[in-house]
């Protein structure tokens, strides 16, 4: 039987000082792409681990996970389809060890930065953005309401 899997990920906003933690990744492409840190869930792993670790790996930070911003969906035109995991996280310290393979640097940018990314084409997904605007329209939820436990 072929089944029809999604991939499940996370994804972290971090904002400080009202800029916000963004990875470029190179993704083979004539131009690096922008993206929160995020990532896959792993086999056996809880959504709130999974997402403290995608932001310590690909942006050697550390970050207390804050909020749960809800579920995106999203359908790429090669047709997988993506159930990610939005997050808001705090900054507690920058770790200095070195970052996952194939993201070539973190940056910490303006909504406006992300917005001139966006229309570029830049951001990896049109997710990206919307979590940014929820986030900013503080549409948050308690982290609760995730019973992985």
């Amino acid at each position: 039987m072929n089944r029809w899997t999604p991939r499940v990920t996370v994804a972290v906003v971090v904002e400080r000082a009202g800029r916000y933690l963004m990875v470029e990744e190179d993704r083979g492409g004539p131009f690096s792409l922008f993206n929160q840190p995020a990532g896959h869930l792993e086999r056996g792993e809880r959504l709130v681990a999974a997402a403290e670790r995608e932001v310590r790996e690909e942006s050697a930070w550390q970050v207390a996970i804050t909020h749960y911003l809800g579920l995106y969906v999203h359908h790429t035109t090669d047709g997988l389809t993506f159930h990610s995991h939005g997050f808001v996280g705090l900054p507690l310290a920058h770790l200095g060890n070195s970052l996952d393979h194939g993201i070539v640097a973190a940056h910490w940018l303006t909504l406006d930065e992300i917005d001139d990314l966006h229309r570029e084409r830049r951001l990896r997904s049109p997710v990206v953005m919307q979590r940014l605007r929820d986030t900013r329209d503080a549409r948050l939820y308690p982290l609760e309401l995730i019973r992985d436990r």
